[in-house]
């Protein structure tokens, strides 16, 4: 791959500002963008999920937003696979930006390929789910499969519903699966890598504008479409942060003040996660304040610079 090809990678939190930067980029390395956030491939989700509106889209060509139907199934190895093939057609300069760390450490660590999950035992991992919780899928795996157990989230219930499924599944750990991976798709030393790094306070405030804006473009009437054919919690469509919230307003459980602030709540634990997984997957990647502006020499600085 030619350094004018290389894949430039922006990884950040949720209201951060990589759709300003990757727009940047693109008009910058005439680039294309492919999204790499899970709840973005959704059509569902255009509001809620703050996808590129039409004016974003219309700057620079968008690959990978919602095009996926609300009840689909789509994991990270469907999204590999998805962006393979836009890979393989496009040619500008890919720049694969968004929040989702797993989709990122499969771009550029490899994914295992774990055989599709039969729809008998995800219903099964849903009604445990709905019934135990979290602890449930703990205390399986950690008699089942502690290995994988060691190296996950404790505090996901869809990290620990994914394990306890290729467990039940296949009769094989995860992380079993998971030495077994081929190389990446993207060569880590061959694509400049950036994340954005930035004060928790300015987030939180951007944060609190993002959603306020996105009440205000729609997004009740967007859940309230979503959930016209049955409110399904356990799908991986209906992870949506603030779905919950405003689904319990509609549903007559809460205030819509209070339905907002805890939407809000929920967007700012996510951040921290997020922020986290950073601070711990990418700490070689290049960092960027987007509370600060960058000129354009240093943008065309870092994404020249692989390592």
């Amino acid at each position: 791959m030619t350094p004018e090809l290389a894949p430039i990678l922006i990884a950040g939190p949720t209201a951060s500002g990589k759709s300003a930067l990757a727009l940047r980029l693109a008009e910058l390395v005439d680039g294309c963008i492919i999204n790499a956030d899970a709840l973005q491939v959704y059509e569902c989700w255009s509001v809620l999920s703050a996808c590129p509106d039409a004016d974003e889209q219309a700057q620079a060509p968008h690959h990978l937003y919602a095009h996926v139907g609300k009840h689909a199934p789509y994991s990270a190895g469907h999204w590999l696979r998805d962006v393979q093939q836009t890979l393989n057609k496009t040619e500008k300069r890919p720049i694969i930006i968004g929040g989702t760390g797993l989709y990122f450490l499969a771009l550029t660590k490899g994914l295992a390929q774990i055989p599709e999950i039969p729809a008998d035992v995800r219903a099964a991992g849903n009604a445990m789910r709905l019934e135990h919780g979290k602890d449930g899928f703990i205390a399986f795996l950690t008699e089942h499969d502690p290995t994988t157990l060691a190296n996950l989230d404790q505090n996901n219930p869809a990290r620990l519903q994914r394990a306890w499924e290729v467990w039940s599944a296949t009769g094989k750990g995860l992380s079993a699966w998971q030495a077994d991976t081929p190389p990446p798709l993207v060569d880590p030393t061959k694509a400049a890598k950036i994340t954005l790094t930035s004060d928790r306070d300015w987030l939180a405030e951007r944060i609190e504008r993002r959603f306020d804006l996105m009440m205000d473009a729609g997004a009740l009437d967007e859940v309230r479409a979503y959930i016209a054919d049955g409110w399904d919690p356990t799908i991986p469509s209906a992870q949506a942060i603030g779905a919950r919230e405003l689904v319990a307003y509609l549903n007559g459980e809460l205030m819509l003040p209070a339905a907002v602030e805890q939407a809000k709540a929920q967007t700012r634990q996510y951040a921290k996660r997020q922020r986290t997984w950073f601070r711990s997957k990418m700490a070689d990647w290049h960092q960027i304040d987007p509370a600060e502006q960058t000129s354009e020499e240093e943008l065309r600085k870092i994404v020249s610079t692989f390592s």
